[in-house]
């Protein structure tokens, strides 16, 4: 396409905002059009988008709220926003020339002009898939590095549990832990995916939290021992059960709830007052404020990654009309693996 040529731009907009569980219906996709050209001094990018991720914090911006900063709130009848891997079609930033590949955050649609460039990075390793800028080498990945190694710092031998484990930051995480010699065991809401833990990523048990009557008897049958590590992600009834099986100075790195973020009125946690004899360290944390580590990550993670000593499972849907409903089955625990919308190939 020519430049300062008129174009179609499809796009996924924000209905109203949501209370209870995200229907698809509470988005829809509209038609615009775009100039593929950037208004000269803006130092703005435009992007045709290739990948687009879907994320549980999304969640959290279709509510009535003020910006949260990094992200944007979303309003009704605006584009929904979050990460992506773009490539650039026209540029007036110094940093960022026609063709560079970047992930980071853009609208939902076919085209986006983005003005906030700091939130992008140029992709510079291409000899792996493109969507991993959206998962295992993008956000989710760096918050599964920074959550288990800078927060928790496993030691070889120690107990990890996670849940929501083949989701994915969890997935990264067990395998992390692993890798310097702990015991894992990860939750999940499928016998598939109890198969996926234990056979692709390598974790030492996993099992269906669905299936279980009683979570503080699971805990007590997987970690006889009791947990020196949890990554939470989900919150609620699952956080209280494993406060009582922690053990003396363990250490809780929260990375999201993802059980809660549907709730008008959330769940109490219990037994928070077992953290102060058993001297519990609880840590939320966000990736953001590890981000300096980014480049140390990708070097790590891409060796890894070549060295077949980190696998990863992606769900890519084609299509941005498919986008609202891979997003709402995120809260439903359908997808297996980071969920990806694929838009175009390069």
């Amino acid at each position: 396409m020519a430049s300062g040529e008129e174009v179609s731009n499809k796009q996924i907009i924000l209905k109203d905002y949501v209370t209870g569980f995200p229907k698809e219906t509470d988005m829809k996709m509209v038609s615009s059009s775009i100039k593929i050209k950037v208004p000269e001094g803006s130092k703005a990018v435009l992007v045709k988008n290739l990948y687009l991720s879907c994320d549980p914090y999304m969640r959290n911006l279709m509510k009535k709220q003020e910006s949260r900063g990094y992200f944007d709130a979303y309003r009704p009848g605006s584009v929904l926003s979050g990460f992506g891997v773009s490539k650039i079609l026209d540029s007036d930033h110094p940093d960022f020339k026609k063709g560079d590949l970047v992930w980071g955050i853009t609208g939902w649609e076919e085209f986006s002009l983005i003005a906030r460039t700091e939130r992008l990075k140029i992709i510079t390793h291409i000899e792996v898939p493109l969507s991993y800028y959206t998962s295992i080498l993008g956000m989710p990945g760096m918050t599964a590095y920074a959550g288990i190694f800078e927060v928790c710092s496993p030691k070889k031998g120690e107990y990890v549990y996670v849940s929501a484990a083949s989701g994915a930051v969890g997935q990264l995480v067990g395998q992390y832990a692993k890798s310097v010699g702990c015991y894992v065991v990860g939750s999940v809401g499928s016998k598939e995916k109890v198969d996926l833990l234990k056979t692709k990523f390598g974790f030492d048990e996993a099992f269906n939290y669905k299936e279980e009557q009683d979570l503080v008897v699971t805990l007590e049958r997987y970690f006889p021992q009791g947990i020196d590590i949890y990554f939470e992600n989900v919150g609620g009834a699952m956080l209280d059960a494993v406060i009582l099986n922690m053990r003396e100075h363990g250490r809780v790195a929260v990375c999201g709830m993802i059980s809660q973020y549907n709730k008008e009125k959330r769940d109490g946690v219990q037994n928070l007052p077992l953290i102060v004899g058993k001297r519990i360290h609880i840590k939320g944390f966000s990736v953001f404020d590890y981000w300096h580590m980014y480049p140390q990550f990708l070097e790590t993670t891409i060796q890894r990654i070549k060295e077949g000593k980190i696998v990863y499972a992606e769900d890519i849907v084609e299509g941005l009309e498919n986008a609202p409903s891979a997003l709402v089955g995120l809260y439903y625990g359908r997808n297996v693996g980071k969920q990806v919308v694929l838009l175009a190939h390069e």
